[in-house]
């Protein structure tokens, strides 16, 4: 019976570490041998934690990104709802 990782084996810290150790100069293949990671891992840490700046100066990672459009898609459907639902009341 094997164990299974579901993608927790790495805090966050221990990823923000890393991908500041790359962004520092250090080669993936560097990091990827001393601490053990993939390197298609380190890549993925690095997409998702790097910041890009937004329209108003403030950096924003894609993770963060991602949240806000799920976010933003569950605020749509539930006005959406509430347009039905202010529908049926304005009928009665």
């Amino acid at each position: 019976m094997s164990t299974r990782n579901n993608g927790k084996r790495y805090n966050d810290d221990f990823r923000k570490m890393v991908v500041d150790l790359y962004h520092s100069g250090s080669s993936v293949k560097d990091l990827s041998s001393e601490y053990g990671v993939s390197n298609v891992t380190i890549y993925k840490w690095i997409k998702e934690l790097t910041p890009v700046e937004g329209t108003d100066g403030k950096e924003i990672t894609p993770k963060e990104v991602d949240a806000i459009q799920k976010e933003n898609l569950r605020l749509k459907q539930e006005l959406e709802i509430l347009k039905k639902a202010m529908a049926i009341f304005a009928q009665k």
